[in-house]
């Protein structure tokens, strides 16, 4: 077969690849939409749901999964994108100056990069039912916390971190060496070079990381229908003392997500209106993820213009 054919069969695949994703990713939001969306007004966002009649709403739900959200980064960036770091600039790959390598023989070094990939890579291919059992154990169990959106935002972090230690080591190796080695020709410090070089220039590649864990917080049901529970107490919205065990700012109170409210909903619902309510659950998580990747986006946009000056 001749070269030019072949490179144009290959563009063909390549260009079906990326058709197939678009249209099943179109196909998604506008059955879900189309499903659910009619069902979507300010009363169905704002309401708390029902047990029994019909007219309930996913008020709480919905709050639930923004501060799980918010919960659950608090500890999944700082740890994911130090050691993304620790990988880049420490631990011999993409060092900008052998001479400036931590204090560690290469021994010791070369067992803690093959420990810490083999946790990274065992980490990422447990399921999430797994990590569910485990933050069962560990976070509710074992703390005394009982079912808790503290317990579920652990159980996300360990589930988060591997794509976020990932994804941040991806970024961090884009960052040409040159700049690196400027930075320190210049007279700066490896510390920084990393903060006041390295990071903004990694920062587009850090927010890609974010948005993906972030939407696998509001997607995911598994690990916390065993960590954050299936249920909500009566929520009191003008009470915002954190110790209060009706306040919504509680981290240590049961809360069901958005998600695991559609699957409790679809799996033993009582309420008249359960297909209303499960639709609409699924075109208002659908809406959110999508506003939350595009806000998300434009915000790292401003913040690496801002810190790079460009």
């Amino acid at each position: 077969m001749k070269a030019r054919t072949v490179d144009r069969l290959a563009t063909a695949f390549f260009w079906l690849g990326a058709g197939v994703i678009l249209l099943l990713l179109i196909a998604l939001v506008g059955y879900l939409l189309f499903k659910g969306g009619r069902w979507l007004d300010w009363g169905f966002i704002t309401r708390a749901p029902e047990n029994l009649k019909a007219g309930g709403g996913v008020g709480p739900q919905l709050f639930n999964s923004f501060y799980l959200l918010f919960l659950s980064m608090i500890f999944t960036i700082p740890l994911g994108v130090g050691a993304g770091i620790y990988l880049a600039e420490y631990a011999g790959r993409g060092d900008v100056n052998p001479t400036l390598a931590l204090p560690q023989s290469k021994g010791a070094t070369n067992f803690l990069l093959g420990a810490l990939n083999l946790s990274i890579e065992t980490l990422a291919s447990l399921p999430s039912i797994v990590v569910g059992l485990f933050g069962l154990l560990v976070f509710v169990v074992s703390t005394g916390w009982g079912y808790s959106l503290m317990a579920g935002a652990l159980a996300l972090t360990v589930l988060n971190l591997p794509v976020m230690v990932r994804i941040s080591l991806e970024a961090l190796h884009t960052v040409p060496r040159d700049l690196k080695e400027a930075s320190l020709a210049l007279g700066a410090s490896r510390w920084e070079t990393i903060w006041k070089v390295v990071l903004p220039a990694a920062f587009p590649g850090l927010v890609t990381g974010g948005i993906i864990t972030a939407g696998r917080v509001f997607g995911e049901a598994a690990a916390l229908l065993y960590t954050a529970g299936m249920s909500s107490p009566v929520l009191d919205f003008t009470d915002w003392n954190p110790l209060h065990p009706n306040s919504p700012l509680n981290p240590f109170r049961p809360a069901a997500t958005l998600a695991v409210h559609i699957w409790k909903i679809n799996s033993e619902g009582l309420i008249p209106d359960v297909r209303r309510v499960a639709d609409g659950s699924a075109a208002l998580l659908i809406i959110v993820v999508l506003i939350f990747n595009l806000l998300a986006r434009w915000l790292g946009h401003v913040l690496y213009r801002r810190m790079t000056a460009s």
